[in-house]
């Protein structure tokens, strides 16, 4: 009896120091990995220059539901950008809004050489308007943006010079976060993002192997453009994958900037970081077969950057399971465990004092950590149903039309 709990004892002691491990190598040790292989090195400098005659045409496509508060300055910050203007064209598609997206848009077709509208009556979801839109697109590069990222003046040609390497598929851009809230996650979730761009900078010097873009703002070579399942969730993170898939590069270029409200409401971001889990989870089973990819640096940066992390919440389960099992045979286990439960109720703490108006950045980074693998959690299970349609409710981000929560 003894020697068989010794055994498990032993057990336990190796999956917590593994779970910890794989936590750690995910969020820190990989960041590392890539930051010092990346010293001194740019992404390939075969650009366009600013004036060339030969940039390529572009076409952005816009998918909008009931954007009227944003929809009218997100058309002059596009014409407001260096790029020709004679290389442009913009398709709206509205998504069976039920606002003033539609007149408003209407009213601005005169003055914008190039935009073009679409009104669908039936909600399909962003990725099925994305596809109707492509097809009726003529751009060699399309660039796929949300209603409410604004550009800078030269977001575009930031966003087409790399088209000049024929090896690059997709180009992501650089997210800057406006209208931060201390009273919600906005600072959380804006440091959680710079993390991930600094991530993603790296993967691009590297290999060219940039897991995913954010999804508001990016541009792909029409020619590489995959039609996005209509059940997929997730739908910027597949086509950068099908990019790969057939050998081009994803990179990120930092000068291509743009500007969004960043999400301050706990409760709306959870949910829709439970929708992007579970798309997630879609595009791993997917993209399997892409763990184990030829590719140089993809299938490590795919593993290390996404596939670990996704399984995070495992890990921390697995973790404190093993933490129970270890003190109730060592001393130095019991107040581990001690420690990891602290750890687990701190963010009912930060809830706490929340309501009371008392707000710990460094609390609410832990409540972000734990609801982001809450979220990973459930999406899990949902990506275990049948997932007939993409189309949800955006979460509002247009926070400067509205007061902070």
């Amino acid at each position: 009896m003894l020697a068989e709990y010794t055994i498990g004892f032993w057990i336990a002691k190796v999956v917590f120091w593994i779970s910890v491990a794989v936590i750690f190598y995910s969020y820190l040790v990989f960041p590392l990995i890539i930051s010092l292989l990346s010293r001194g090195k740019k992404i390939n400098n075969d650009i366009y220059k600013a004036g060339d005659s030969d940039l390529p045409n572009v076409s952005l496509l816009i998918a909008a539901f009931n954007e009227e508060e944003v929809i009218a300055d997100k058309i002059r910050s596009i014409y407001k950008t260096s790029y020709p203007v004679s290389k442009l064209e913009v398709l709206i598609g509205s998504d069976n809004s039920t606002d003033a997206t539609q007149r408003i848009v209407e009213k601005l077709l005169p003055e914008f050489p190039g935009l073009k509208f679409f009104q669908y009556t039936q909600r399909r979801g962003k990725a099925n308007v994305i596809n109707d839109l492509y097809e009726r697109s003529l751009g060699d590069i399309i660039v796929l943006t949300d209603a409410n990222v604004m550009l800078e003046d030269t977001t575009l040609f930031e966003l087409v010079k790399y088209f000049k390497d024929p090896e690059t598929g997709l180009v992501d851009t650089r997210m800057l976060n406006t209208n931060m809230h201390h009273s919600g996650i906005s600072f959380q979730e804006r440091a959680y993002i710079s993390r991930e761009v600094f991530i993603k900078q790296h993967e691009s010097i590297l290999w060219g192997t940039m897991m995913g873009p954010f999804g508001g703002c990016f541009a792909i070579r029409r020619a590489l453009y995959s039609p996005v399942p209509k059940n997929f969730l997730v739908d910027d993170f597949y086509i950068n994958m099908k990019v790969l898939e057939q050998g081009y590069k994803c990179i990120n270029n930092l000068d291509a900037i743009v500007y969004e409200d960043i999400s301050n409401n706990l409760k709306d971001e959870f949910k829709r970081k439970i929708r992007i889990s579970t798309g997630n989870f879609q595009n791993l089973r997917k993209f399997s077969n892409m763990l184990w990819h030829k590719t140089k640096g993809l299938s490590f940066c795919f593993i290390s950057h996404k596939a670990l992390r996704w399984a995070g919440p495992f890990f921390l389960l697995l973790a404190y399971i093993a933490n129970i099992v270890l003190s109730l045979q060592s001393e130095f286990y019991f107040y581990v465990l001690l420690l990891h439960s602290f750890l687990l109720l701190l963010p009912l703490l930060d809830i706490l004092l929340k309501k009371v108006h008392i707000h710990f950045k460094l609390l609410r980074f832990i409540t972000h950590f734990y609801s982001m693998n809450l979220a990973l959690l459930i999406g899990f299970f949902n990506s275990l149903k049948n997932i007939e349609s993409n189309v949800w409710k955006p979460t509002q981000r247009n926070q400067a039309c509205r007061n902070s929560i």
